[in-house]
């Protein structure tokens, strides 16, 4: 076992890190820093403050940080600058959270001279690969502690007894007698898992959902919205201009409102296995919908493709764990020039779980000539006849091949 002397905690104050905390303190016999980030997941955070003082933490080595407009300024926008969307779908929620929490461990371990980083992800997930890919690419020779690969505390009643013994609360048990579900909150999404969403085959309950209304459920009337965007970010709501996470923080509530943004989703997880999620993302999947609207008469179309054909590898960079990563920088570096033109508005109509858009402009930026687009016409703007030469060109190969055949 490494000889630790002072470790920095990933600590939301739930029961796996709380558990985590005495057993670093048990096992290691080290200084803890907890560090609890505000991502905008909508809960109290003061309590994980209480409840690391209470486990003698000293109050210096305490760390609760607002990082709310640092998270949608530098991670969620600049991915949404690339339309990413992993495996047809999964708005990558919990996986651009990670960066930033490692980010911040890491400039905390260096602040206080701690010479380790802990987290509380299982050795079954992905959360693991993106935590310590992101430990490891901000300093290289930092000493990583994952008590899910150590310890043996590996089922729920464990951790529970573990608790019990050592006098950590226990919150939340759900009222049928399970393990609640397993969840993940930002202001980009919340993500659900366990229990009985582990049977593909099991309808999500109604009640599961926290920030979404059902469609069936969301008002009869559509609601109007216009987005604003500045190099490719959104910049203002209905003329109001606002900060960068109090823009998704709107979009949520309206989305949320409108029964917009829910997902059942199996995916493919890092480690190999198959997982099934249910998420709900309401303010990205407006985002998503309104950005490329905006591209469509902004971007040429060659860049427009291009993009298109990086996007995945872009979303799988991301996905499994690689923020920090040369690859990821270069990719953003290339979709960060294209969205220099991607000014304008964006018209769209919510209703009933639909993100529909109705209207687009840039006043600085399109590229749409409806001179050249009429069906009417178009004063000789463009030449018909042209199409025709252009059309035997591309042919020529497969005329010469079906010459070859017979065909």
């Amino acid at each position: 076992m490494a000889d630790i002397n002072k470790v920095v905690l990933a600590y939301s104050g739930g029961l796996d890190t709380s558990v985590i905390l005495k057993w670093l303190q048990d096992t290691y016999q080290c200084e803890v820093v907890t560090f609890t980030a505000d991502l905008g997941q909508g809960e109290e955070l003061e309590p994980a403050r209480q409840k690391a003082l209470k486990f003698g933490i000293k109050p210096e080595n305490i760390f609760i940080d607002d990082l709310r407009e640092e998270f949608v300024r530098d991670f969620v926008f600049p991915m949404f600058r690339a339309n990413t969307v992993y495996e047809g779908e999964y708005l990558l929620g919990t996986s651009i959270a990670r960066p930033l929490i490692a980010k911040r461990q890491i400039e905390i371990a260096n602040l206080t001279g701690a010479d380790a980083v802990s987290h509380g992800a299982t050795g079954k997930g992905n959360d693991q690969v993106r935590f310590e890919l992101g430990y490891y690419g901000l300093k290289p020779d930092v000493k990583v502690i994952a008590p899910w690969r150590e310890w043996d505390l590996l089922s729920r009643e464990k951790l529970l007894a573990y608790a019990e013994k050592n006098g950590i609360p226990v919150e939340a048990k759900h009222k049928g007698g399970g393990a609640p579900y397993s969840m993940d909150a930002n202001l980009l999404h919340i993500s659900f898992e366990g229990r009985h969403l582990e049977n593909p085959s099991a309808e999500a309950e109604e009640a599961m959902w926290r920030w979404t209304v059902s469609p069936e459920a969301a008002p009869d009337a559509p609601e109007y919205l216009d987005v604003e965007f500045e190099k490719g970010d959104i910049v203002a709501l209905n003329g109001v201009r606002m900060k960068a996470h109090e823009v998704l923080t709107k979009l949520n509530e309206l989305g949320g409102k409108h029964g917009i943004g829910r997902l059942d989703l199996v995916e493919n997880r890092y480690v190999g296995m198959k997982s099934r999620g249910c998420y709900e993302t309401p303010g990205g999947t407006i985002i998503l919908k309104a950005h490329r609207a905006i591209e469509s008469i902004t971007l040429d179309r060659e860049v427009a493709h291009l993009k298109d054909d990086l996007m995945p590898r872009y979303a799988s960079i991301i996905y499994n764990g690689y923020w920090w990563a040369p690859e990821r920088k270069a990719l953003q570096a290339l979709i960060d020039t294209t969205q220099q033109t991607v000014n304008g508005w964006v018209r769209l109509k919510l209703y009933k779980g639909n993100v529909i858009v109705v209207s687009r402009d840039s006043k600085t930026d399109s590229l749409f000539d409806m001179n050249i687009a009429t069906f009417d016409d178009d004063g000789g703007a463009y030449n018909q006849a042209d199409a025709g030469g252009f059309i035997k060109l591309n042919a020529l190969r497969m005329r010469i091949a079906g010459r070859l055949h017979g065909k």
